[in-house]
């Protein structure tokens, strides 16, 4: 039993529900833009410093077949994602936009 224990919540770190924590406590806010040459891009801003802002753009990235990047502390995915992001974080365990 080489298991480590969280330190916030006390459970063995395969079973920490921190982060789950974390994610249901966070607000985000969902918005396309337009950049040069017309092209849209959905920015999800919001996000706490403790959460892997890295994983989770890399799994919406995968779910929505596009191209993105993390830049200053929120994401930003090329094409119109609004809708459909909202489902996806909804899945991950974030609240309800």
């Amino acid at each position: 039993m080489n298991s480590e224990i969280c330190k916030i919540c006390g459970l063995p770190k395969e079973l920490c529900v921190c982060e789950d924590i974390k994610k249901e406590k966070t607000e985000l806010n969902i918005y396309t833009e337009k950049r040069k040459y017309r092209k849209t891009v959905t920015i999800i801003e919001g996000f706490n410093n403790d959460i892997d802002i890295d994983k989770i753009a890399k799994e919406l990235k995968k779910k929505l077949a596009c191209g993105g990047t993390v830049k200053n502390d929120h994401i930003e995915l090329q094409g119109y994602h609004k809708e459909r992001v909202k489902s996806i974080l909804v899945d991950m365990g974030f609240k309800k936009v």
